[in-house]
Formats: C-alpha cells, sequence, structure tokens
C-alpha cells in the first residue's frame, strides 16, 4: 500500500510539469507566429505595397479628400528601404501613371501627382492646356477652378514653358491644375525619389458628411 502511495503522489507533480511545459510552447508558437506577421508585413510594405491616405484636393477629380489607396512598389523596381536606390529595376514610370514620390523640397514628406513628361519630353502649358512634344496631353480627368487664365509673368499654372524633362527625372502635375503645388513650380522630381504607382482605392472617407464614398471603393485608378 506504501508503494502505491507513492506512486499516486508523483502523478500529479508529473501532470502539472507537462501542463506547464505545454504552457510554455504555446506561448512560444504565438510569439513566433507574431515576430513572424511583423516581418511579413514590413517586407510587403517595403518591397510590394504600401497603403496611404489622400490628404487635399491636388489630384481632384481623381482622388479626393479621404480615399486611402495602395501604391505598387514593385513595378518600378525593387528599392531599398532607407535610400530608396533601385537594386533590381522591373519598369520606368509612363505618361499618365499616377506616382507617390518623396517632395524634392522636403524628402520626409510624400507627394503624389500625374506623370505628365519623361526623360527627354518638352513641356509646355498654354492657356492652361498641356502640350508633350507639340501634343496636347490632357486625356484624362482635370479640373480647373474657373478662375480665368493668368499671365505667365503673373503665375506660371497657365502657361508654363517649353521645358525639357532632363534625364532620370519627371514632370508630374496635379489633375486639379488650379489647386496644385507641382513641377510648375518646384522643378522635376527625381527617378530615385519615386516610391511607386498608385492603383486602386481600398477605402474612402468623407469627413464633411461623416460617412462612407461606397462608391469609391475598389476603385480602380488611371
Amino acid at each position: 500500500m506504501r508503494i502505491l502511495k507513492s506512486k499516486n503522489k508523483a502523478e500529479p507533480k508529473k501532470s502539472a510539469e507537462y501542463g506547464e511545459n505545454k504552457s510554455k510552447s504555446r506561448l512560444r508558437e504565438n510569439l513566433e507566429a507574431i515576430v513572424i506577421a511583423v516581418l511579413l508585413a514590413l517586407f510587403i510594405r517595403a518591397f510590394v505595397v504600401q497603403a496611404f491616405k489622400i490628404p487635399s484636393g491636388s489630384m481632384e477629380p481623381t482622388l479626393q479628400v479621404g480615399d486611402h489607396i495602395l501604391v505598387n512598389k514593385f513595378i518600378y523596381g525593387v528599392r531599398l528601404p532607407v535610400t530608396n536606390t533601385c537594386i533590381i529595376p522591373v519598369s520606368e514610370p509612363e505618361r499618365g501613371d499616377i506616382i507617390v514620390f518623396k517632395y524634392p523640397v522636403d524628402p520626409d514628406k510624400d507627394f503624389i501627382k500625374r506623370v505628365i513628361g519623361i526623360p527627354g519630353d518638352v513641356v509646355e502649358i498654354r492657356d492652361k492646356k498641356v502640350y508633350v512634344n507639340g501634343k496636347l496631353a490632357d486625356d484624362y480627368p482635370v479640373k480647373y477652378n474657373g478662375n480665368g487664365i493668368l499671365p505667365e509673368s503673373a503665375d506660371q499654372k497657365d502657361d508654363f514653358g517649353p521645358r525639357t524633362v532632363p534625364k532620370n527625372s519627371y514632370f508630374v502635375l496635379g489633375d486639379n491644375r488650379d489647386n496644385s503645388y507641382d513641377s510648375r513650380f518646384w522643378g522635376c522630381v527625381r527617378e530615385s525619389a519615386v516610391k511607386g504607382e498608385a492603383f486602386i482605392i481600398y477605402w474612402s472617407w468623407d469627413s464633411e458628411n461623416f460617412g462612407v464614398r461606397w462608391g469609391r471603393i475598389g476603385k480602380i485608378l488611371e
């Protein structure tokens, strides 16, 4: 009987040790899953897709304040996260692409505009109309405030150029032509500053009317 008693006393101890080890194993598995998820998210954000929110109306009517977009970072090549140096080229921005880039005046800020001119193009604006290499280039939605046309001596947004786009650079404009701070004022965007191409609206919030713009969700940008 003493031997049986001794065995019965030892069994709970083994069970407790087993439960403790199992609990530690589950905790470790959960931590490993969290670490992997975080690393995967950082990898996707750095090299594949990044989300941005539109804070201003410079790209109206294409993009509205409160639109949340996804930007394809892989389309123009694989870049190092900090320096943005391209290590694996894939393609180059084309006319009409909506790109996100580091603002040339303040690289800590991100801007979004439409590519109008690529390296070697001659860009000219006359009476608000944009010409590239002598041909009218406004074949996508643009917006004007209707305040008339100002002379180039007063404001270069209505009359500009002609200017040749330098090598490894892009001339960009906002679709809201009368309310966009773009290449007409601070010059071209260097290729090394381009982060990626905006391609879809995944969420849109109208703060003025406090509601979701359901019709804009899932809209492909072009």
